[in-house]
């Protein structure tokens, strides 16, 4: 422990939690308790019952000392009692800028700890970071790991880049899971549904999302021969996903997260529609994957037919426009579901020759196949301006390490089952996106509600997106191509070989956004002052300047214009929520989601 300083008459008074006698020269002192309690409480990692209880054996221990230097005594006991707490102290001398909201997000999800103390500081972490993604480069001998390694680590430090939350809590550990994003395949068998179940549980437990498709299971009441009963279709078997997940901590620091996704032509649509307007299926969200025969029939009025998935026999017609104003409504009240506009994006699918693509990770910014994963990461938009003026020199910079540090993450990675390191490494699929974009609109006073901000989103990721890929082509011209390259929608005449099918996407980037000390995303602030809740009841505070519109004072069109934009530059897609006021209509998701359609999105959801 720090000495402290003494008075002129050597008695030590550093302590501000100890009380002086006036026979304080012949070591008689009493410790103040509720002063000493704030000193344990900002100065290490301990909860306020733990730190009342040292209170209590150190004032025991005290009165029994008899002896002539007191403070020397208060001073080794602190020592002692104090070890299996030694935290604060070394994160208060970080030379990072860190927000305290970001201090608060460290030591709860992101620092290396033991039950009672972290063990490192943010430059350690970002150095064990660094280190653990840079030795991949030793697998190829094209790159000075020891070099690379120190562009990764002021990359992160600086925060201008931050990669996903399983790479910064997870690397350089013994078996790190480093991808953020899953989907698992699910076929109509108990066998299947279980072994898929089995896997999602190891996957959170490592802290990644999973995402399925549930419409290979029969519809509700089908006939099983095997059993001679009747199937209880698939909102059952997501409840029972769900309730696994509430019990599955991510990494040990997050709960579980799942998308649920149910063709439009399965014959339980409508009860998936409204299942969650219950309160049910709190680990879920769920989206109707819609075709565009389905939307042409909505605009048109008319029937389509319920299909069932084992027999491809029409169970029933139902009127598309009344089946989509079910969702809108269901949309109203709850938020759920959202639409996965499915033929859009395997329009868009970089590997048609693979399979098609059934799911999303659970925020929808991943359209992924199955058994695929993919690590993502974010530029921190806020570091890019140099005299009020975009840093187009550093962006690429930037974007270009990153690109180097995403394909890396794939190669450090430590695998959860073999079927997902196989298809993961087959196609190298990376997702690098940004945050703090509605931080670079106040900075440089451009409304987002504007033209003026579409045209700056538009010129950011069209950069973005053609300097990653540059990226991709020269890694790939030392690494070799993706190996499920030929085939893909880039083996043509004239395209250089990529070293990843997917370079971009937009991730909603929720505590790494607290982390950077920027705003989430590609999201408009939320409110100019509100608590955020995280980290299982973490109360946080966020304060914005006025004059900066909010997400519930924009229109929906403009939500939407925004998040095309991103769609139109991002290989992947976009997770963007529609943040609506209270007093929204079901007219105005309507319009919404019909837009959302139009401009090429490849999904959308909304939220009042």
């Amino acid at each position: 422990m720090k000495q402290g300083s003494r008075s002129p008459q050597g008695i030590q008074t550093s302590f501000p939690f100890v009380s002086v006698s006036e026979k304080g020269r012949k070591g008689i002192i009493a410790l103040n308790k509720e002063k000493f309690v704030q000193y344990l409480l900002k100065s290490v990692e301990i909860e306020l019952t733990e730190a009342e209880k040292l209170y209590k054996e150190i004032e025991e221990e005290l009165s029994g000392f008899h002896g002539a230097n007191a403070f020397q005594f208060l001073e080794k006991i602190l020592s002692s009692k104090l070890e299996p707490y030694s935290a604060k102290k070394s994160e208060l001398k970080s030379k990072i800028k860190l927000t305290d909201n970001a201090g608060v997000v460290l030591r709860k999800r992101y620092l290396l700890r033991k039950p009672n103390s972290v063990l490192e500081t943010p430059e350690e972490l970002f150095r064990r970071v660094a280190h653990a993604i840079a030795e991949a480069d030793r697998l190829y001998g094209d790159f000075d790991p020891e070099e690379i390694e120190e562009k990764f680590y002021k990359m992160m430090s600086s925060l201008e880049f931050l990669p996903n939350s399983p790479t910064l809590m997870n690397a350089g550990k013994p078996g790190g899971q480093l991808a953020a994003c899953y989907v698992l395949p699910i076929e109509d068998s108990v066998d299947s549904i279980f072994e898929t179940l089995k896997q999602t549980a190891v996957i959170q437990k490592s802290g990644g999302g999973t995402g399925f498709n549930f419409s290979k299971l029969r519809p509700k009441n089908s006939f099983i021969q095997t059993t001679q009963g009747l199937s209880s279709g698939p909102i059952s078997f997501i409840s029972i996903f769900n309730s696994v997940t509430d019990t599955i901590k991510q990494g040990g620091t997050r709960r579980g997260a799942n998308m649920a996704i149910l063709n439009v032509d399965h014959p339980d649509i409508v009860e998936f529609i409204h299942c969650k307007e219950s309160g049910g299926l709190v680990n879920f969200n769920i989206s109707v994957a819609v075709t565009d025969a389905f939307m042409k029939a909505v605009k048109r009025n008319e029937n389509y037919k319920l299909i069932h998935p084992q027999t491809a026999a029409v169970v029933e017609e139902l009127n598309a426009a009344d089946l989509f104003n079910q969702i809108v409504e269901a949309a109203w009240k709850t938020g759920d579901p959202g639409l996965v506009f499915i033929d859009k994006v395997n329009e868009q699918n970089p590997t048609p020759h693979i399979g098609k693509i059934e799911s999303t990770n659970p925020c929808g910014e991943q359209p992924i196949l199955p058994y695929e994963s993919c690590n993502l990461g974010s530029i921190n938009l806020n570091t890019i301006l140099k005299d009020g003026e975009i840093d187009w020199e550093k962006l690429s910079k930037i974007t270009k390490t990153a690109v180097h540090f995403l394909d890396n993450v794939i190669d450090a990675n430590a695998y959860p089952i073999p079927q997902i390191e196989a298809i993961t490494k087959a196609n190298r699929k990376i997702g690098l996106g940004v945050m703090g974009l509605a931080d670079l609109f106040a900075k440089k006073k451009i409304r987002y509600d504007s033209q003026a901000a579409l045209d700056l989103a538009d010129k950011l990721m069209s950069f973005i997106q053609k300097t990653a890929m540059e990226a991709s082509e020269e890694l790939a011209s030392k690494r070799g191509a993706f190996p499920n390259f030929k085939g893909s929608i880039y083996d043509k005449a004239g395209q250089k070989p990529l070293r990843n099918a997917t370079v971009t996407t937009i991730a909603p980037t929720g505590t790494l956004s607290l982390f950077a000390g920027c705003s989430s995303g590609i999201e408009p602030i939320f409110a100019r002052s509100y608590i955020k809740e995280v980290l299982e009841g973490e109360k946080l505070p966020e304060v914005h300047p006025e004059g900066i519109p909010t997400a519930h004072e924009i229109s929906a069109e403009w939500h939407v214009r925004m998040q095309a934009v991103f769609q139109k530059y991002s290989d992947s897609a976009v997770s963007k929520t529609v943040n609506l006021a209270h007093d929204a209509t079901t007219e105005d998701i309507r319009k919404a989601y019909l837009l959302a359609y139009e401009l090429g999105c490849k999904g959308i959801t909304v939220f009042r």
